[in-house]
């Protein structure tokens, strides 16, 4: 399996000479290829040979409003191109697919199929996108050989996938420490909330509560993301408690803490660990500790 202890070289061309444009991702030292393509350029691929076999592949969309979450269908065809011509015309959601080959040939019916499942699987729990796979994909079954080859596979696309932007297979918080370093908020006015820091912002975790309501002096842009978040069901009242219904990604710890405590905060003295220690402080250490 993937080794994540050593460094990896990923090659990009840039197909229309444009980074809007279609781009050819490979992995070094692995046999599959990753094409990301925007929907109006899947006209210019007709005449891409290694686009006519099987593959899985992902179409993205983006978010319909701030806390709305992007969206992604995930499937499998024996034939790429002709797959993405018959999305055009049936799905409007998306506005670029990524597409998986082997470069190889060695993908047939049964492996499309498991990966498609499992893909699904991984998205499905790690809950940043919302999945527009009107069913969950059958998973085929194969020998325990071909199975730990896909599990492979899979760990590269996931690599591949997350390097060009979309973070639809990684979980909030990765297993290894996510019964670790929590912070909190225990705050007047009701204020109760659990969170931790990650690579791409603040996360506050299902089951935090917030302030029942909001001071005169939280500025506008605030209020109306509290509104929205609630308008959205990402709060919800609970007996009489407004509760995170979802482990919710914020872009700053400050705007975390200011949805939870209900007025302009400081998230970085706001949010402090089990020991009383606040963040600003938890960072400043661990840069010390690294010198």
């Amino acid at each position: 399996m993937f080794n994540a202890k050593f460094g990896k070289t990923i090659k990009l061309f840039l197909m229309d000479a444009d980074p809007d444009g279609r781009i050819i991702c490979e992995l070094s030292n692995w046999t599959g290829k990753a094409y990301r393509i925007p929907r109006g350029k899947v006209k210019d691929c007709a005449n891409r040979q290694e686009l006519n076999g099987t593959t899985v592949y992902l179409l993205f969309g983006k978010a319909e409003s701030s806390v709305a979450k992007p969206k992604v269908y995930i499937g499998e065809a024996e034939n790429a191109y002709s797959r993405l011509v018959q999305h055009i015309g049936e799905k409007e959601f998306w506005n670029e697919a990524v597409v998986f080959i082997s470069k190889d040939e060695n993908l047939n019916k049964a492996h499309i199929k498991y990966l498609e499942s499992r893909l699904h699987e991984i998205a499905s729990t790690a809950s940043r996108y919302d999945i527009q796979n009107a069913n969950t994909p059958t998973r085929s079954a194969i020998s325990e050989a071909d199975q730990a080859e896909m599990e492979e596979f899979i760990e590269y696309i996931k690599m591949l996938i997350n390097t060009m932007g979309f973070k639809v297979f990684e979980a909030f918080i990765k297993e290894e420490i996510a019964q670790t370093d929590f912070l909190y908020i225990n705050a007047a006015r009701g204020a109760h909330g659990k969170g931790k820091r990650v690579a791409d912002g603040f996360v506050v975790f299902k089951g935090s509560e917030i302030a029942p309501d909001t001071v005169q002096s939280m500025s506008k842009s605030l209020k109306s993301f509290r509104d929205e978040l609630l308008e959205n069901r990402v709060i919800e009242d609970m007996d009489g408690k407004l509760i995170f219904q979802r482990d919710y990604l914020f872009s700053s710890p400050s705007t975390a803490a200011a949805i939870v405590m209900g007025r302009n905060a400081n998230g970085l003295v706001e949010w402090k660990d089990s020991n009383g220690r606040v963040l600003k402080s938890i960072e400043e250490q661990e840069i010390q500790a690294a010198l």
